[in-house]
């Protein structure tokens, strides 16, 4: 059997154990809503960095840098939100995303064989891309957090990651107690409110961003699957 695993901050992820590995980051809030309305708007590609100053090194003049560091834009960035992002000419242009805690853990998890990325808006097509191309190995759901701290919104969204895994096939996965815990969670919960009554929900809430917080309750609305491909993200179902 697969086995399939929630690690519930970044920050436990070890390297020396990626390879072979199939790993999936989530940044529910908002890093990897963002990468799937930006391939779902038509961007050519996410590249995603960890620091701001290799953002600005690695832009070039079609490229559109957008992104946080502790939730602040960066000057010549523009906002990490989702909807904000999403009125700025997306199509056939590289978005270079530099956040906090999202692209970090993604930095982190280049060691494995495969890496996708999820939100609640895109979990079902995930979910048919693992079914269908990933029939062998461990699975890792890796909630990105926030530097140190437990985030609910991504061990949720991993939950109902496992959810779509584990009822497509029951039979093919073996769920870790932390995966079991977040598919427990995620199916008995209103995902719409975890999300608002999060930390970091109210937190962008306050910061008069709720438009994209509602957006990031949306579940399956993409239909996208960003794949990291060299050392940026495309959709893996075009």
């Amino acid at each position: 059997m697969q086995i399939l695993h929630v690690i519930m901050n970044q920050q436990h992820l070890e390297a020396e154990r990626l390879p072979g590995k199939t790993v999936v980051v989530l940044d529910v809030l908002f890093a990897t809503t963002t990468i799937a309305m930006a391939l779902n708007d038509g961007a050519r590609d996410v590249l995603t960095v960890a620091e701001v100053d290799e953002a600005r090194a690695r832009g070039d003049g079609n490229a559109l840098l957008a992104g946080e560091k502790d939730a602040e834009v960066p000057e010549g960035f523009t906002s990490f939100a989702p909807t904000v992002l999403a009125r700025e000419p997306l199509r056939d242009r590289r978005l270079v995303l530099v956040t906090t805690n999202g692209t970090v853990a993604l930095h982190n998890s280049r060691g494995a064989a495969h890496v996708y990325t999820a939100a609640l808006v895109n979990t079902a097509a995930v979910a048919r891309r693992l079914l269908d191309h990933h029939a062998e190995g461990t699975i890792l759901l890796v909630c990105s957090a926030s530097r140190h701290r437990f985030n609910i919104e991504d061990f949720v969204g991993a939950g109902l990651l496992a959810e779509h895994l584990a009822r497509a096939a029951p039979d093919r996965f073996a769920l870790t107690d932390a995966a079991i815990a977040a598919r427990m969670l995620a199916t008995g919960a209103d995902l719409g409110k975890v999300l608002r009554e999060s930390r970091v929900g109210r937190m962008m809430s306050d910061m008069g961003l709720h438009a994209d917080v509602e957006l990031a309750t949306r579940v399956d609305c993409y239909d996208v699957v960003p794949s990291l491909r060299g050392d940026v993200l495309v959709d893996a179902a075009r």
